[in-house]
């Protein structure tokens, strides 16, 4: 193999965070800012790129540093090395509530495509690069682009999604269509299109927008229930104007509820 090999576990259910164990100069990958804490001996270093091994000195480093800029990430990634005596753990957090998804890409034909912000952490030797989606179609309307992140190589992968997550595989031929939005990440083989809903009336007013994600088999596809962009839509037509009160959301009364507590502003 040429990734590190390391062993994991995962802790939480709605907020989880993964726990990696190193052994003496094994190295994980991160996302800037994914790291939750770390035992003594763990030496963390700031990188170009995705920490693969890259060709062409310099210039290979900042082209890595440049496909991840593609993808809206920073530049930089950190690396995670055990440079003590003895197995050393450090574990990574959710950034919003979720699952973590680990990711063996040597059972996936040594490639995986996920939406841009799906990826977490990976053992070193993975390779975190661009996916461009060739037809116009399915790049307007998608839900993600014409650039989603593509992983490549033969180690463990950590993808990080909202909600509950739905591991479906499928079979030669068969076909799934999903919200554009709830479609987290595919195996290679997988042909991935988008796909009118048929109906103008559906479209406009059944809520599920005008185009569903298709996905055809054989292979293996990640589906979550809860899109961050879903939350945080909630989140904002929920909350309360500047300056406003909320004392009375939730009641029959609502704003009503202020004449009877005393406040007469």
């Amino acid at each position: 193999m040429n990734a590190h090999e390391i062993d994991y576990e995962l802790y939480g259910d709605d907020m989880q965070c993964v726990e990696i164990e190193l052994d003496p100069n094994e190295s994980v990958i991160a996302e800037a800012g994914g790291m939750m804490m770390m035992e003594d001996g763990i030496d963390m270093e700031t990188i170009f790129g995705d920490g693969a091994e890259q060709s062409g000195g310099f210039f290979g480093k900042l082209v890595g540093a440049g496909k991840r800029v593609l993808t809206g990430e920073s530049l930089f990634m950190t690396v995670f090395t055990n440079k003590g005596v003895g197995k050393r753990k450090v574990s990574f957090a959710a950034p919003y509530p979720g699952k973590i998804i680990p990711v063996d890409l040597n059972e996936q034909g040594g490639k995986v495509i996920c939406q841009k912000d799906a990826f977490l952490c990976a053992a070193k030797g993975v390779s975190i690069g661009i996916d461009f989606q060739k037809k116009l179609g399915t790049g307007f309307f998608g839900g993600e682009g014409f650039i989603m992140q593509k992983l490549e190589g033969d180690g463990l992968a950590f993808l990080h999604a909202g909600g509950t997550i739905i591991k479906r595989e499928l079979a030669p031929g068969e076909r799934l269509r999903i919200d554009t939005g709830c479609l987290v990440a595919l195996s290679k083989d997988v042909h991935y299109d988008i796909e009118y809903v048929g109906k103008v009336k559906t479209a406009f007013f059944g809520g599920e927008g005008l185009f569903f994600a298709t996905v055809r088999g054989p292979g293996t596809v990640w589906i979550q229930t809860l899109p961050f962009s879903r939350l945080a839509d909630r989140i904002i037509a929920s909350a309360p104007s500047v300056g406003g009160d909320s004392r009375g959301e939730g009641s029959v009364l609502g704003g009503l509820g202020r004449l009877f507590d005393g406040d007469n502003r």
